[in-house]
């Protein structure tokens, strides 16, 4: 695992909602280089990464090197609050692009809870989301085939809908990094986005994918 770097200029703490700004202010600003690998699954740690800019994936990886991502975040978002109780890292954190991140013990974290309790609540909110899109994520890889679940995936991380209706994707994907949020293989992901490109539903425009219209329910 790569070590940080101390940041000595970080970035301004105006990003973020001011919930979490006295939060940021309680941490060790600390920078990472894009390829850096965070945390590790299955490591302890007692810390909690809030990233103030850049953008990072909570990912799993066998020994083939196959993955499967769990989410892709980016400033104002936190990670590592799965193991504030105790537990081993449920999932390893990687920086896509350099990155600042406030880090915090789980000491100065109950010290902030105190200060701002409502903070708790925070906290508990985000859990259950996350918890939630685990949920979500299981039950569409057991009722989805991977067409249904790559439909799914272009819809969510697409902008809202222009005046044609067309819906440009928020993040360049790769169709390896859409296998691994899918759960299939780069070259079935491949295939189906030549398919739905000829069928009139993606479109690529200047490196942007663009979705002309609605996908079908079935492929």
């Amino acid at each position: 695992m790569a070590l940080p770097k101390k940041n000595t200029d970080p970035p301004s703490l105006d990003v973020l909602p001011p919930p979490l700004r006295a939060l940021a202010a309680r941490g060790t600003s600390r920078t990472y280089r894009k390829g850096t690998l965070i945390i590790e699954e299955g490591t302890h740690g007692d810390t909690l990464y809030l990233l103030l800019a850049g953008r990072v994936k909570a990912f799993s990886s066998d020994a083939r090197g196959r993955e499967v991502v769990y989410g892709v975040y980016g400033a104002g978002d936190y990670f590592g609050e799965m193991s504030l109780d105790g537990g081993p890292r449920s999932a390893s954190v990687m920086a896509e692009t350099a990155c600042t991140c406030a880090v915090l013990t789980r000491q100065t974290l109950r010290e902030h809870i105190k200060a701002e309790p409502e903070f708790a609540f925070e906290l508990i909110a985000r859990v259950i989301g996350r918890a939630r899109l685990a949920t979500q994520s299981a039950r569409s890889m057991a009722l989805l085939d991977v067409y249904g679940r790559l439909a799914q995936l272009l819809t969510a991380q697409s902008a809202a809908p222009a005046v044609d209706g067309s819906r440009v994707l928020a993040l360049p994907l790769t169709h390896a990094e859409i296998a691994a949020r899918v759960g299939c293989s780069r070259e079935m992901v491949s295939r189906l986005m030549k398919d739905l490109e000829r069928g009139g539903y993606l479109q690529r425009v200047d490196h942007r994918l663009v979705l002309r219209k609605e996908f079908p329910a079935r492929w």
